[in-house]
């Protein structure tokens, strides 16, 4: 049964609201764009791409001079063509991330109004502006907002070849989003492309589908569309065994692409290894696509109801592509939280859909009950974390809580369905820009490589600069203005000799270099804890100095 009298007085608020929602979700998300970068994986992607910038060299991937074998190129590509328009700084790096991400909002929103309607698409988009991890990956960059908008591009326009007779067009621009796909995270995304419309044709009886030239066509061009990537790879490494990665010579890049990198992690025999815990998606959902985890998690069991049902009258693409990918992620021995965000777009349509449907009264109670459970939770955490974290701006931290909480209170009391949606839209709202006006910037104040660099660059312009440790100094490599130099002590003796350079160092480089006889003067220290692995003795403000370790900019020489 379809709650019509409901869904018309939600199109009609969302006719009113969804402009103005939209609008402050997307700015929302865009406040990170001139945040530092956090480290490691961000700043180390930052600095691949610098390099790449620098020497205009687009095949091979460099880190502090030495080869590198993990990512694919494609957001190496899109960062350094950025840095190139906009110079090498914070915004120039996350922006191409952040286009792609907007990307993804746009073909979900396209994706939705086909398959359903308009008010479907409207609510599915506002939730994906407001899901928790796409928001943190907007700020912390990496290869996953590159990867959300291509992958539902792609299925968008699979989607609409399937069922026109004129498929050429469509075919050939979701093979394009694919084979870019392909190039940011390798070949498991064909996985999240392809499982749903298998689904969907299975469900649906649509054997045809199965040898339709369409689909042969489709992988062709996927492949042709890849040929770059393995162009790169094969005259990187594939052409030179002599060069290294992971310790190892003879590495053939062009496997660890279609093998090592995924299925490789998935198996856990490839050279990077990971301890795979069958459950830890199942509650990293809860907070990753919050506020709408425990919704969504209503919605995919409603949708899987369906297939018996009513299969015929539904779509299952994104229950087919988010389902069967959310399996493979938790089967897999490799996992991290950010790997869910490219399936947002098909968990906001599958939500969005059931919260469109619901008419029974004790449903709507229930999910009522519930978003404002998880609506009290995002403020006490804000509560939490001024009170114990502390941040610098403490006045706003105060004022943004007050006017989410007063928000919260005061708008979409009317409607029970339409409450529990606007009150939880109002409140990740706040915490986004509590986070990225109050937490992110004071956790950055620790972040000693990135300011490490901005001093060297204010104090010491033209003096030769060194790091004598690879481990959290990318965020020192990328903001730098001046080449870095990763010699060993040897060769930083001879440079030394020559004239006095600046190192940039942790307690332990700051040893070596007096027990091997450099002169050493400290102009600056800083506190360091990594930003990005938070403990609950950091976060109090009372606990956090026993956290801190000391980083130095040391200026050395040699006699």
């Amino acid at each position: 049964m379809i709650n019509t009298k409901g869904f018309n007085i939600t199109a009609l608020w969302l006719d009113k609201w969804f402009a103005l929602l939209l609008s402050i979700g997307v700015v929302l998300n865009a406040s990170g764009l001139f945040i530092t970068i956090l480290d490691s994986d961000g700043t180390l992607y930052a600095s691949i791409a610098k390099t790449m910038a620098q020497t205009n060299d687009f095949a091979n991937l460099k880190v502090h001079g030495t080869d590198w074998l993990d990512k694919p190129h494609f957001p190496f590509w899109m960062a350094a063509i950025s840095y190139k328009l906009f110079g090498t700084n914070t915004f120039a790096y996350k922006f191409p991330a952040f286009l792609f991400w907007i990307m993804g909002g746009v073909y979900t929103f396209l994706f939705a109004n086909k398959a359903y309607n308009k008010t479907v698409a409207q609510l599915s988009v506002l939730m994906y502006v407001t899901a928790t991890h796409l928001f943190i990956s907007n700020n912390d960059v990496r290869a996953e907002p590159y990867l959300t908008g291509l992958l539902i591009g792609a299925v968008y326009h699979y989607y609409l070849a399937a069922s026109n007779k004129k498929w050429l067009k469509d075919i050939f621009i979701a093979s394009l989003y694919a084979g870019c796909a392909l190039m940011t995270k390798g070949p498991f995304v064909l996985i999240a492309i392809g499982s749903g419309f298998i689904v969907e044709w299975v469900v649906k009886k649509e054997w045809e589908q199965f040898y339709s030239i369409k689909w042969l066509v489709a992988i062709l061009l996927v492949f042709l569309f890849t040929l770059p990537e393995m162009y790169c790879l094969y005259h990187q490494f594939d052409l030179h065994p002599e060069r290294s990665a992971f310790g190892k010579t003879n590495v053939s890049g062009v496997r660890f692409f279609w093998w090592d990198s995924q299925f490789g992690r998935f198996f856990n025999n490839g050279p990077i290894k990971g301890e795979g815990d069958k459950l830890f998606y199942i509650h990293t959902m809860l907070w990753a696509f919050m506020p709408w985890g425990l919704l969504f998690y209503m919605a995919f069991g409603w949708k899987l109801w369906r297939i018996k049902v009513t299969p015929h009258l539904n779509e299952f693409i994104t229950l087919g592509g988010g389902g069967l990918m959310f399996l493979v992620f938790s089967l897999s021995k490799f996992q991290l939280p950010h790997y869910l965000n490219i399936l947002f777009p098909f968990f906001s349509i599958i939500t969005a859909q059931y919260f469109l449907q619901v008419s029974k009264p004790v449903i709507i109670t229930i999910i009522r009950w519930t978003q404002y459970v998880l609506v009290g939770a995002m403020l006490l955490v804000m509560a939490l974390l001024i009170i114990l974290y502390r941040p610098e701006n403490y006045l706003l931290a105060i004022v943004l809580f007050a006017s989410t909480t007063t928000a919260c209170l005061l708008l979409f009391n009317k409607d029970a369905l339409i409450g529990a949606f606007g009150k939880s839209f109002m409140a990740a709202s706040g915490v986004f820009l509590f986070l990225n006006t109050c937490i992110y910037p004071s956790l950055l104040e620790y972040q000693a490589g990135s300011k490490a660099a901005m001093y060297v660059n204010k104090s010491f312009p033209d003096v030769n600069c060194a790091t004598m440790f690879d481990e959290d100094s990318y965020s020192f490599t990328f903001y730098a203005k001046k080449p870095i130099f990763f010699g060993n002590i040897d060769s930083l003796k001879a440079k030394a000799k020559l004239a006095p350079v600046i190192v940039y160092t942790n307690k332990h480089g700051l040893d070596s270099l007096k027990n091997t006889g450099f002169s050493t003067n400290i102009p600056k220290a800083f506190n360091f804890f990594h930003a990005s692995e938070l403990t609950g003795a950091f976060i109090n403000y009372r606990t956090r100095e026993s956290e801190l370790k000391q980083h130095y900019v040391v200026k050395v020489s040699y006699r």
